[in-house]
């Protein structure tokens, strides 16, 4: 037995395409007063209504309760392939949790969620999913496929991805994001999760590669993965801790309370530098806290989904 593997190994899902299930059904129930409130098995989605189009699929009930014109667009008329790209390094895999569930999330457990949730509502829309995960190799590959078999393949690599933690595992995401790039021919969405945790790379490589996957016309969305309360926030309590970098085993000894405010200050700044780096290059950042739930993930890929029709 090789020992060291078995250390490495956590408890996973129980069962990840459940949990996925339940996670949209409780998204589109909570969509009724919203103007994709008609998203369901009947068609994929509603799609604001451009003067000189064909009136046939205005909902007209929609337009009763907003006074805005929607109309339906049927699953058939879809046709969309989607990239979801994973960070995989070892920060991804704090903080330590013992069962994996919906109350009880690191970062690597919430994107994979995330991502098994996105597939449950492509795989509805019959569009074509393809998954990368990278660390500090590329780890996984597969192009987009709509099929069921496929499907199966991405839940089972999400969830020995959560399962096998790697230790010291660092990464340079824009070599990997440059390689995902050259595999990505025809335009699609792509949802890149990433706790943004880079080893000495410059923020401008970065972004040069985020471009790189923007060249063909792909819509890219930066979902930025972290911890508030710990991450962000540095909460913890002043007692004498040692703080330990997860990727290169590096650490320090010291009360939270004596670097809490520069830290914070720190972290903040960088935050705000990473979004207005997206902004500058037109790409979509979204904050997404694991202590939060998944309704902002889920509704941006239905924001992104009907501008990119």
């Amino acid at each position: 037995m090789n020992l060291q593997k078995e250390f490495n190994k956590t408890a996973g899902f129980k069962n990840l395409e459940l949990l996925a299930k339940q996670v949209v059904e409780g998204f589109i129930s909570g969509m009724h007063k919203s103007p994709f409130h008609g998203f369901s098995a009947e068609f994929a989605e509603h799609k604001i209504y451009n003067a000189g189009e064909s009136t046939k699929h205005i909902d007209w009930k929609l337009f009763a309760k907003t006074d805005k014109l929607y109309t339906k667009r049927y699953e058939e008329e879809t046709n969309l392939r989607c990239h979801i790209i994973i960070d995989n390094s070892s920060s991804m895999h704090y903080p330590n949790v013992a069962e994996l569930s919906l109350d009880s999330l690191n970062k690597i457990g919430f994107s994979a969620l995330a991502t098994a949730s996105l597939m449950n509502i492509l795989k509805k829309q019959r569009d074509a999913i393809g998954l990368s995960v990278y660390s500090d190799t590329y780890d996984f590959y597969a192009p987009e496929k709509g099929s069921e078999r496929h499907h199966q393949l991405l839940l089972n690599t999400l969830d020995e991805t959560v399962k096998n933690k790697p230790i010291h595992k660092k990464t340079a995401t824009y070599t990997y994001l440059h390689q995902i790039a050259e595999k990505i021919h025809r335009r699609s969405l792509i949802f890149l999760f990433t706790d943004m945790f880079q080893d000495g790379v410059e923020d401008e490589k970065l972004f040069e590669a985020l471009q790189h996957l923007k060249y063909n016309k792909h819509e890219v969305i930066l979902l930025h993965v972290y911890d508030a309360e710990k991450e962000l926030k540095f909460n913890f309590d002043n007692k004498p801790k040692r703080f330990i970098d997860v990727e290169s085993g590096e650490y320090i000894d010291v009360y939270a309370d004596t670097v809490q405010e520069n830290y914070e200050k720190a972290v903040e700044d960088y935050f705000q530098r990473l979004k207005m780096k997206c902004a500058q290059y037109k790409i979509k950042y979204v904050a997404a806290d694991i202590n939060k739930k998944f309704e902002k993930i889920l509704l941006t890929y239905l924001i992104e989904r009907q501008k990119f029709a």
